[in-house]
């Protein structure tokens, strides 16, 4: 089959070269005419795991192709696939300007029947938005009756996994009330499909919702146990230990209950926002998901918080070791990263970075520049000298399994702040290290007061 995406982003991309590694003709259009040139020359502009094999060898058997030119796109593909960014605008509601141009754009470019997917996450409604946008154009055409449907199609891809999430989904959400757009659809992610169903089948408004509730419930866990994780450390008690406890019941599970310094990337944070926006103007008010948003705020200060009370509120003059820049492992992604305000906080008081991440160095060289309070070095035991602490930012596999007594001798002050829990707090003391890290405290310093019992 034959389909086209707008879009060479996380979401664009990645379902461009999975379909096309299924068997399908894919052509990418981006109006970024340096990032399509570099892909031509086989340059990845983002990393991911497996993508850069999978987007070479397709292109080179020519079932993948990109383009600036939209009419190339849209002459091209059965299927059109709208996976544009939708960044929030100033009061945080998703923008969907680049959603509805590219519309603007199939609509008067089509000259035969397609089947206009909207992939990007976009509130409820959207896809009607869509269809309008391309009726409006359609009128002002002498070929007006050209024949088209719009169906909502939301993706649920992990950074870092997402390769693996594409060819491999756990289910397929499919928003359309056509028959017609069912079968070519279903023809079009028979090879995710033969195992067993994974494609459900809704209607429109409902595939829009699921997208967002999925991201938000996520990012809810996320949030809910990080401010238990806080309560535990003022009580004494091991998140780790209440982590594992909690988990092992099936009806809540292990997955997104791990404490550390809040949620960041492309997703989550604008997704929340999203749907707190969409409340707002149904005059409906979304409490749970405004603390939710504002948990994960404060949770980016809490390792800080740790550092400025370890140092006397002093940290002035003093450099610290920082491991992991992006969001989380397997990506260079550094948007809405907890890195970013532990830096931009230590910066504010005067405080130098000595960093390291495996990915993400070229992106913070991107974001910040040149700066005389921030080294980026190439090895990650590099970052430890002449450092007072170290910073644990990222659960990178890398740092999981370090020198403890290296890190120990290397630091001016023997002491780690782990924002993601990856260390034995016993361990560390053994050797000779002191250790802060999210709801392990009690572990750490003395005993809270004893409770008064009522």
């Amino acid at each position: 089959m034959k389909a086209t995406v707008f879009g060479t982003g996380y979401v664009g991309l990645v379902q461009a070269a999975v379909m096309a590694a299924s068997g399908h003709e894919v052509v990418c259009v981006d109006k970024d005419a340096e990032k399509i040139a570099k892909l031509e020359q086989g340059i990845i502009p983002i990393f991911e795991p497996g993508l850069e094999e999978i987007v070479l060898t397709n292109r080179k058997n020519g079932r993948l192709r990109f383009t600036t030119d939209p009419e190339v796109g849209v002459s091209h593909g059965l299927v059109q696939f709208i996976a544009v960014g939708t960044p929030p605008d100033e009061d945080g509601a998703a923008d969907l300007k680049y959603v509805l141009a590219v519309a603007d754009t199939i609509g008067s470019l089509m000259s035969e029947k397609r089947i206009v997917v909207v992939k990007s996450t976009v509130p409820v409604g959207t896809c009607d938005q869509v269809k309008r946008t391309i009726e409006a154009r359609l009128s002002k055409r002498e070929r007006s009756h050209i024949p088209f449907d719009v169906a909502s199609n939301p993706e649920f891809l992990k950074e870092g996994s997402a390769v693996s999430d594409c060819l491999k989904p756990d289910r397929i959400i499919l928003g359309t009330a056509s028959s017609e757009t069912e079968a070519i659809m279903r023809e079009l992610y028979m090879p995710q499909n033969r195992n067993h169903e994974k494609m459900i089948v809704m209607d429109v408004r409902s595939a829009e919702m699921t997208k967002y509730a999925a991201n938000t419930l996520l990012a809810t866990k996320i949030s809910f146990i990080n401010e238990i994780a806080n309560l535990a450390d003022i009580l004494g008690a091991d998140i780790e230990m209440v982590r594992k406890g909690i988990g092992s019941d099936p009806r809540i599970g292990y997955h997104f209950i791990y404490a550390g310094i809040g949620y960041g990337g492309s997703c989550f944070p604008k997704d929340v926002q999203a749907l707190i926006r969409t409340g707002d103007q149904q005059k409906y008010d979304m409490h749970l998901l405004k603390a939710v948003e504002a948990r994960n705020a404060t949770q980016k200060r809490v390792l800080l918080d740790k550092i400025l009370r370890y140092f006397d509120g002093n940290v002035e003059g003093r450099t610290f070791a920082l491991w992991g820049l992006s969001f989380k492992p397997n990506t260079d992604d550094m948007r809405e990263a907890p890195s970013r305000a532990i830096m931009e906080s230590l910066w504010e008081k005067g405080a130098r970075i000595r960093a390291y991440d495996p990915k993400a160095m070229d992106e913070c060289r991107r974001i910040y520049g040149d700066r005389e309070d921030l080294i980026l070095v190439e090895q990650q035991e590099d970052a430890l000298d002449n450092a007072d602490a170290l910073i644990v930012a990222t659960e990178w596999k890398s740092f999981s399994a370090p020198d403890f007594d290296e890190i120990a001798a290397k630091l001016k002050s023997p002491v780690i702040f782990d924002g993601r829990n990856l260390y034995d707090p016993h361990q560390l003391k053994r050797h000779g290290l002191d250790y802060f890290a999210i709801g392990r405290n009690g572990l750490t310093s003395s005993a809270p007061a004893d409770l008064p019992i009522k």
